[in-house]
């Protein structure tokens, strides 16, 4: 039995994609990488934007078209479109994200075959970090976002099934004929990353977790998704005070204009967010702070959006996501009316981004001269340097270098000495 597994959307879909990969490979069936190989199709749907809804229907459209014999959707497009999602051609089944957790067992149990081998099998690549699911749901009530909708409540794994997880990513990478495949990089993730724990009794913090894993795995770096700023304090920073800890927060700001963030339903003002930046930075030196932006929020008029460039400009992110505004039906801003017209939109849209490649641009380049260890992510091509590599420091910074042989998965000390575009150059150090 043949499965190939694919995604729209953000890492918290990954993580469960990587989730579908290790229990399929453990009832025995056959991960493929492309379509067209394909006894049974599984696509993690998105429906955070328009465009994500686009691109979920494509997805499935091109499995079909590759001769996929079997298609099952799941995911927030697939759980509030279920009779669109049906109907493409060649969905056979739509399981919404409720019953995500038992996937794979719905779905091995619908064929008529009885797996030969029931040890985890190894991976079809190396890969260099492993996406780890630990909280699902929101509570929040930010009026543009359709999540919560498709996610329902805040809900989080316990602290055993999470290093359980993460000792099944590491072990799963050992069984290979080289023993590189283990993931040297954990990614935590959660549509409410920062609540996790809230649902326990007693309640627990992000930082319980955080400590649990630093403490009782050995997986090299370790890396936080997306956090709402609210979720967070400066005791919580303290954790970096581990080196594993990767020095990188992405913090969804949304908008720099108070009023604007009023109508979003977000639960921060400018000045709250600025006052975490600053004590984030100031007890972890050269942390890489990255955000989101929507832009074209209606009401938006050019008043609340020169004030939200301006506080983005004084953020000096090290990089972000914008978004044109897309309105999501059932969230509370699609009943609201004057959005800006779509050539504004896209204007501004312009605008935050170059401000952002800017700001990005000057962080990169304060590293110039100075040490960084590199997770190598992928080999370029070989030439007469050796082989040209490209990978990723705990804080975010794009990496390539030069090496006499693959380096893939493993950690190197790089002195950063050039810088390219949107990527620095380096010479190992050993």
């Amino acid at each position: 039995m043949r499965v190939y597994l694919d995604m729209v959307g953000c890492r918290l879909n990954q993580s469960e994609l990587e989730s579908f990969a290790r229990q399929f490979r453990s009832a025995g069936y056959t991960l493929v990488e492309k379509p067209d190989q394909a006894d049974l199709v599984v696509i993690n749907t998105c429906t955070v934007t328009a465009a994500a809804d686009s691109d979920s229907r494509a997805k499935a459209r091109q499995a079909y078209r590759a001769g996929a014999k079997q298609i099952a959707l799941t995911g927030c497009w697939a759980t509030l479109h279920a009779a669109e999602a049906q109907a493409l051609p060649g969905v056979s089944w739509v399981i919404p994200n409720a019953q995500k957790e038992q996937l794979v067992s719905q779905l091995t149990q619908r064929f008529d075959l009885e797996p030969l081998e029931r040890q985890p099998l190894p991976g079809l690549r190396h890969r260099t970090r492993a996406f780890i699911k630990v909280q699902d749901g929101c509570d929040n009530h930010c009026t543009f976002c359709i999540t919560r909708i498709a996610r329902g409540q805040s809900r989080s794994r316990p602290i055993e099934a999470v290093l359980t997880d993460i000792q099944a990513a590491l072990e799963e990478g050992e069984q290979s004929s080289s023993g590189k495949g283990a993931a040297r990089e954990v990614v935590l993730s959660g549509v409410q990353l920062g609540s996790w724990g809230q649902d326990f009794s007693p309640p627990l913090h992000l930082h319980h977790l955080v400590q649990a894993i630093l403490q009782d795995s050995d997986v090299p770096r370790l890396r936080l998704s997306s956090l709402e700023p609210w979720d967070l304090d400066e005791h919580f920073f303290r954790l970096w005070e581990n080196p594993r800890l990767c020095r990188h927060l992405h913090l969804p700001l949304q908008s720099g204009c108070a009023e604007t963030l009023r109508r979003m339903g977000r639960k921060t003002t400018p000045s709250e967010y600025a006052h975490l930046v600053q004590v984030a930075r100031a007890l972890i030196p050269e942390m890489a702070i990255t955000t989101d932006v929507i832009v074209g929020f209606p009401g938006e008029d050019e008043d609340e959006f020169a004030q939200s460039l301006a506080f983005i400009e004084q953020m000096s992110f090290a990089g972000g996501h914008v978004f044109t505004f897309s309105p999501r039906p059932g969230t509370a801003a699609a009943r609201l009316g004057d959005r800006p017209p779509k050539s504004i939109s896209r204007r501004r849209s312009e605008q935050v981004r170059n401000c952002l490649a800017n700001s990005a641009q000057a962080f990169r380049r304060r590293f110039l001269g100075s040490t960084a260890n590199v997770l190598w992510e992928a080999t370029r091509g070989l030439s007469p340097q050796g082989w040209l590599m490209s990978g990723l420091s705990d804080n975010y910074l794009r990496v390539f270098t030069y090496a006499p042989n693959s380096l893939i998965n493993q950690i190197s000390a790089v002195r950063l000495t050039t810088l390219a575009g949107e990527e620095l150059g380096g010479e190992l150090l050993s």
